[in-house]
């Protein structure tokens, strides 16, 4: 494993333990050049649905992409880092729980609503302006009437 603050290829694992549901293993690992620490996550790599785009292009599911758009949502918020993984796990096994070898952008942009409307509100609107392309105010009154309605009285 390469440190991510200096570069070296060498370093020793600290710490090893089983995360959340024991699907993931936690290192902590100390750079054998500059002797600082970071945290690797080891996964089983399971075969993921393809991303099939608007325009027709398909990509490979890209988890780093989907915990970008998360953090991007919940910025200056008070959503922590492992709600967002958390989120972005469970976001993961359904695409691969569908059994499908393709995944429109559309349902994993439903999928990725969905859970931002339990992390945090403000998140959950900042991602629907721009994945459902808000053209005016009138729609993205409607979206906060249809999260009004959800919450209850």
């Amino acid at each position: 494993m390469k440190c991510p603050f200096c570069g070296h290829p060498e370093d020793k694992v600290i710490d090893s333990r089983a995360a959340e549901k024991g699907d993931v293993i936690r290192r902590r690992r100390e750079c054998e050049s500059c002797t600082r620490r970071f945290t690797t996550y080891e996964r089983v790599e399971d075969v993921l649905p393809t991303v099939v785009k608007k325009d027709g292009r398909r990509e490979p599911f890209d988890r780093q992409k989907l915990v970008r758009g998360l953090r991007i949502a919940c910025n200056k918020r008070p959503v922590s880092i492992e709600r967002i993984e958390l989120a972005a796990d469970a976001i993961e096994r359904e695409a691969q729980e569908s059994e499908r070898r393709e995944i429109t952008a559309s349902e994993l942009g439903d999928h990725v609503m969905n859970h931002l409307r339990e992390l945090d509100e403000v998140a959950y609107v900042r991602f629907a302006s721009v994945y459902r392309s808000f053209r005016d105010i009138d729609q993205f009154l409607t979206e906060l009437g249809k999260l009004v309605k959800s919450k209850g009285p």
